[in-house]
């Protein structure tokens, strides 16, 4: 099967009291614009990480709000930060370090939800039942690139109605493949010979 990979740079997705904290009571979480995922947006509003040896500036958040604050970075952020960064899956903050962030209005500090997030593909149920992918199941992702084609192990299927079908893969991961815009991939349940 082939589908679109999608980059995903560091970004962070707030809680609404976290949200009030770092932008005030009244301010409220303006679209830029829609991502690929149904009911997914990038904000039109950024924060600072700040982790025990510098600061990133200027990350994106997305909307909508989560129930918990998750922050997810690459490998290269999480050293530029200072701070040990475990690959988890999104929602699976337990045991995870946090880090302080700011806003315009305040700063905060969590304890838990810095994560490198796990490589994942995000299949419909059509598309799923049509390749024979169930959910949590781990695929190879074969990338051919111009320079760098590679294939990822252990990207986490996941499966949803609202889901459009894609591979996210962080920023560290889409540099060692070359990516280009609309680069396609092929996704795969067994190994390729």
């Amino acid at each position: 099967m082939k589908i679109l990979v999608e980059v995903s740079a560091r970004h962070i997705h707030l809680s609404e009291a976290d949200f009030k904290k770092l932008f005030g009571s009244d301010a409220s979480l303006g679209v830029k614009r829609n991502l690929s995922q149904k009911g997914q947006f990038l904000s039109d509003k950024k924060i600072d990480l700040i982790g025990t040896k510098s600061v990133i500036k200027d990350v994106s958040i997305l909307g909508p709000f989560r129930k918990d604050t998750q922050i997810e970075i690459s490998l290269t952020d999480s050293f530029k930060l200072g701070v040990k960064v475990p690959v988890r899956e999104s929602g699976f903050l337990d045991d995870t370090p946090g880090c302080k962030i700011t806003g315009p209005c305040g700063q905060i500090e969590i304890k838990k939800g810095l994560i490198i997030p796990k490589r994942h593909v995000h299949l419909s149920p059509e598309s799923a039942r049509n390749n024979n992918f169930k959910n949590s199941q781990n695929l190879l992702v074969r990338i051919n690139s111009k320079e760098r084609s590679l294939i990822f192990l252990d990207a986490v299927v996941r499966i949803e109605e609202y889901f459009t079908d894609a591979v996210h893969i962080d920023t560290d991961e889409a540099n060692a493949a070359g990516i280009e815009s609309n680069t396609l991939c092929e996704i795969s349940g067994t190994e390729w010979i």
